[in-house]
Formats: C-alpha cells, sequence, structure tokens
C-alpha cells in the first residue's frame, strides 16, 4: 500500500539543458512506484508529476540522479499582492511568475484590534505627532 493514500500533483523545478537532461529526469522519476503522469517543461524547468507520491521522495530521486532539484518555488504574478517588489521578483523566474512569498498586505481582518483607534488619533488635536495639514 502506498504511504500516500491520495493522488498528488508535485510541481518541481530541475535544472535541464538538454533532451539528455530531460530524459534522465524522466526515467529517474517514472522509476518510483505509484507515479501516474510525468510531464517535462524543459523550457521553464519544470516537472509536473502525478500519482501516489511524496513530493520529498521525489526531489531525493531527482538529487541521486545528479539533477538539482526543489519543489517549485514560483507562483503566477497575478495571484501575489505585490509581484514586483523585493522578496517576489525574481529574473530567473518563467514568463509571467514570480517567487511564492507569503501574502502580508492586505491583512483581513486587520491583525491589530486597536487600528480603527490608531487610524483617528493621527487626525486627534490630542496626540501631539498627529498630522498638521489641516
Amino acid at each position: 500500500m502506498p504511504a500516500t493514500a491520495n493522488v498528488q500533483t508535485v510541481e518541481l523545478k530541475v535544472r535541464m539543458d538538454c533532451e539528455g537532461c530531460e530524459r534522465k529526469v524522466r526515467n529517474a522519476v517514472n522509476s518510483l512506484r505509484g507515479i501516474s503522469t510525468v510531464e517535462v517543461d524543459r523550457k521553464q524547468n519544470k516537472v509536473t508529476v502525478t500519482g501516489y507520491v511524496d513530493a520529498n521522495k521525489v526531489v531525493k530521486r531527482l538529487r541521486r540522479a545528479g539533477k538539482k532539484a526543489e519543489i517549485w518555488p514560483y507562483k503566477p504574478y497575478h495571484l501575489v499582492y505585490y509581484p514586483y517588489t523585493a522578496p517576489a521578483y525574481d529574473k530567473k523566474a518563467p514568463s509571467g511568475y514570480v517567487r511564492n512569498v507569503d501574502p502580508t498586505f492586505p491583512s483581513y481582518p486587520p491583525a491589530d484590534n486597536n487600528a480603527h483607534e490608531t487610524y483617528t488619533s493621527l487626525f486627534s488635536d490630542d496626540n501631539p505627532n498627529a498630522c498638521t495639514i489641516m
């Protein structure tokens, strides 16, 4: 019985330069048990594996085959709040993708319950650091 009871799709970033590298990756992944399909996109350096697999086992198998492999670190840029900020933007990312970062803004509901008080005190006469535009 497989260790993973559900069919999973695992996306990996694997450095591939030629057809030989692609063949090596495909053969290494197909040698694992529980693999249904393997899709290799050499242009994006992306390997998509579907089946009863564990992502860490696939990464270990590819590293044992001599390939540098990691879990797919990118996300489509339209799903990220600020895709061109320093932590998200990556020159090496495929077209239309940015680094997968944790969304820190906007946070709904606000993490600070005193946010309303903070905003109202910005223009208060009692606050010595208040905005003095008026």
